[in-house]
């Protein structure tokens, strides 16, 4: 199974390798980056690929190629459906490590809410039983946060994960699931021009400049920060706030409906081009930098809705990288870091004057802004991506079947226990279709629910009354 160099190991994203990429591949990227002086690395992708990385080797994964590169892997690490749509995969002998850290089946409860109901049933059904057929068989888990941690063990124990054998290897389940969030860079950020000031029209050298970082998404709530913008220019005339991206890197990923919400409203209220500003390209990774130092407070809000219970806001750690204030709603677990660590201020979920009030402050008050920002240059150490990925360069030191799915671990016999390792997702019931090919080359839990919607609704019903 070794080599010279360590392990054949295979990372696996949806989207798009290239100059401008999506949280998923970044994190595919540096797990690819940090592995590499110690094992064979390939870095592959459903997407484009156009991507060079030193001692990685890169590319984008088809059919033709997808069983040959598989079978050479020793590791397979991935991201969201990649395992239920491939579930051949799932049989070979390779250790697979599902990287979680998106818990997607929540975040398509309101991706998809626009949908009919019987669409919205299909997703969610789609997306539980894929997580489900991964974590059936992962060997080594990966989670964002201590809280989604525990999620996860909630769903590790629904799918008979947690039981004598992992219990008996590890009692703290550290073996089986461990958290490794998202990262930064350990150098620090440096500007070599500037991505706002000067730069976007209408937005001046001394003005001061609020940063929405990424994009916007049906899970965000721009609205409620673009009426507190309004109140805002009140008091601070040359307030400007900033979206830093409105085109996904995905060219398959449409715009989502708050991203126009967002759009008409600024518009409606007069501030469009005056103190709402809307980049309406997706900035490449390496020159991000250029935006988030022309920055004076960084700003993530939300609904209060079960996807901010879990999620983990990597535009944040951006924030926190280049040493600015942030501003974000309450609710999830980097508004505690805010508020417990000093690093700027939060509201409660859609309130205006909360956040109004908050900005305006940190606006106005140069020395408490200062303070944010120390802070935020002190609290980003923690979060480099050797340290955050420590649990699984651990795990890769020694990578191992988990014991529970281990050729030679002794299974009950009972007809339930057969009856449940031998279900298959419905993934599996139309992976040779070419509707399903058309969304292997394109990714994403969202566009598998688009382009497959009409045919696995069928399949789900089959599924369902033959229980």
């Amino acid at each position: 199974m070794s080599t010279p160099k360590g392990h054949r190991v295979l990372i696996v994203t949806g989207e798009p390798l290239g100059a401008r990429m999506a949280g998923p591949a970044i994190r595919a990227l540096e797990m690819a980056k940090l592995l590499a002086p110690t094992h064979q690395v390939m870095l592959g992708t459903m997407g484009a690929c156009d991507l060079a990385v030193d001692g990685v080797e890169t590319m984008h994964l088809s059919h033709q190629n997808l069983r040959q590169i598989v079978e050479g892997a020793d590791v397979i690490i991935f991201q969201g459906v990649f395992l239920s749509v491939h579930h051949w995969v799932g049989t070979s002998d390779a250790v697979i490590i599902p990287d979680i850290y998106d818990p997607f089946h929540l975040e398509t409860l309101e991706q998809e809410s626009d949908l009919p109901m019987p669409e919205r049933w299909e997703v969610s059904y789609m997306t539980v039983e894929s997580l489900n057929h991964q974590i059936r068989r992962g060997d080594f888990f990966v989670c964002a946060s201590e809280k989604q941690r525990d999620f996860w063990l909630g769903q590790l124990a629904g799918q008979g994960r947690i039981n004598p054998t992992t219990y008996d290897e590890d009692a703290s389940l550290r073996r089986l699931i461990d958290v490794a969030p998202f990262g930064l860079p350990e150098e620090p950020a440096t500007q070599q021009r500037h991505g706002i000031r000067g730069v976007v029209e209408g937005v001046g050298m001394d003005d001061k400049v609020i940063l929405w970082g990424g994009g916007v998404y049906n899970w965000f709530d721009p609205l409620t920060l673009i009426r507190a913008v309004a109140q805002v220019s009140a008091h601070v005339p040359d307030v400007r706030l900033v979206f830093m991206g409105m085109k996904h890197p995905n060219p398959d990923v449409p715009a989502m409906a708050m991203a126009n919400r967002a759009r008409e409203l600024a518009e409606e209220l007069g501030l469009t081009g005056r103190h709402v500003f809307f980049n309406e390209t997706w900035v490449p990774y390496a020159d991000r930098a250029d935006l988030l130092l022309d920055a004076d407070v960084g700003v993530s809000c939300h609904f209060d809705h079960i996807e901010t219970e879990f999620s983990f806001r990597t535009r944040i750690l951006d924030y926190l990288w280049a040493g600015l204030p942030i501003v974000c709603t309450q609710g999830d677990a980097f508004a505690e870091l805010v508020d417990s660590e000093g690093l700027g201020g939060t509201a409660a979920p859609e309130d205006v004057d909360g956040l109004a009030e908050v900005l305006t402050g940190l606006l106005l008050d140069d020395e408490a802004r200062q303070r944010a920002a120390q802070r935020s240059r002190e609290v980003s150490r923690r979060f480099v991506w050797r340290t955050s990925l420590a649990p699984l360069l651990r795990f890769m030191e020694d990578p191992r079947r988990a014991p529970d799915l281990h050729p030679d671990t002794p299974r009950p016999h009972t007809a339930a226990y057969a009856a449940q390792r031998g279900k298959r997702p419905a993934f599996g019931l139309v992976a040779d279709l070419s509707l399903v090919r058309t969304y292997l080359d394109q990714g994403g839990a969202g566009e598998l629910a688009r382009r497959m919607a009409g045919r696995v609704k069928r399949v789900a019903r089959e599924s369902v009354s033959g229980r």
